[in-house]
């Protein structure tokens, strides 16, 4: 059993604020993603947890013990880093059984989990081997092996999948979500990458500059953002926003190329319209229902397609189409929402408003 409690949790660097006051509920066998961009603050709240770094202000709390002035060794969690941090002189089976060796275990009990872990990550074979004479991907299940052996009751994951290639990055992230249903640890895992999240996550923290701005399943993430900074982040390609004003129950551009009616909305006189670019409609020409604009380039992926156009007030929108519509730079065209599918924002703060 592992639950997590974080109480206004700040973090300064000298004069420098990274973290403003997190306030974090983590609950038992969870898999819990930190996601936001670089600078966020999402890999040194992983690092107050785990102890490598002391809290400044606000208290940290597993299974209701207060953990802030807790040793790292004492607090039951283990951490996978970036850059794997193996042992160049030791092979697999020694960098797996430094750590267990080090809590006191027998030298039985040291096998028998060094055993167990190599069968759930397909280690045997490479139990002789030198870091050197591994793959990325072989040493980032190493790293995650030495990890296991220990069986803490919390699992830290730094970007662990970064310096991996794109066929390794979804081999051991299948590896790492089929891990996390075999043990039901409770896991959090630090990512930039918005597809890793939204793929492994239980429940998603997206962060940003210091702060939390939204906590939910990646459905509710998705489906329902917060504000214009969740919606912009989760979802690949991002979310359209587009700056429009409210005339009765038409939306228009500002710069006048077009309006639509996209069904009920928000009070607001101007606000800010989000298109998911599977909710996106585009005909060809100009006229009519919609916004008027401009195909820029297509991309062309063998099951679909995304087709990139630019507005008439310069917005770039991203389309999904089917693999056979194509539509060739230069064209003009329309484009309206499918009935249902807007969000709409605050054109002052960015929140989100409801219809």
């Amino acid at each position: 059993m592992a639950q997590l409690s974080l109480h206004g949790i700040k973090k300064r660097f000298r004069e420098t604020a990274v973290l403003h006051g997190i306030d974090l509920e983590i609950g038992d066998r969870e898999f819990v993603v930190f996601v936001g961009p670089s600078g966020c603050g999402k890999s040194t709240l992983l690092r107050l947890i785990a102890g490598l770094d002391p809290i400044t202000d606000g208290e940290f709390f597993l299974n209701g013990q207060r953990m802030n002035d807790v040793a790292p060794s004492k607090r039951g969690i283990a951490m996978v880093f970036q850059s794997y941090a193996l042992y160049p002189h030791m092979d697999v089976y020694e960098n797996m059984a430094f750590g267990a060796r080090l809590m006191g275990l027998s030298k039985d009990e040291v096998e028998a989990r060094i055993a167990e872990a190599a069968r759930m990550l397909r280690l045997e074979p490479l139990l002789q081997r030198k870091p050197r004479e591994l793959s990325g991907g072989q040493r980032q299940r190493v790293a995650i092996g030495r990890a296991l052996v220990r069986k803490p009751a919390v699992f830290l994951l730094d970007e662990p999948l970064s310096n991996l290639d794109a066929a390794l990055r979804s081999e051991v992230r299948l590896e790492i979500a089929r891990l996390h249903r075999q043990i039901g640890g409770t896991m959090i895992y630090v990512t930039h990458d918005q597809v890793e999240a939204m793929t492994l996550a239980d429940k998603i923290v997206v962060m940003n500059a210091g702060r939390i701005e939204q906590v939910g399943s990646p459905r509710e993430l998705y489906e329902t953002p917060a504000n214009t900074f969740v919606a912009s982040f989760i979802g690949s390609p991002r979310m359209t926003l587009i700056d429009v004003t409210r005339e009765g129950d038409r939306l228009s551009m500002k710069d006048g190329g077009g309006s639509l009616a996209p069904g009920a909305l928000p009070d607001a006189a101007a606000m800010k319209l989000g298109v998911r670019s599977d909710a996106v409609l585009l005909t060809r020409g100009q006229g009519g229902e919609g916004f008027a604009g401009q195909v820029v380039y297509t991309e062309y992926l063998g099951d679909n397609a995304y087709v990139y156009v630019r507005l008439s007030d310069g917005t770039l929108l991203a389309a999904r189409v089917g693999p056979n519509d194509g539509f060739e730079p230069d064209t003009p065209v329309t484009m309206t929402v499918a009935p249902g599918a807007a969000h709409f924002f605050s054109a002052e703060d960015g929140r989100r408003l409801a219809p």
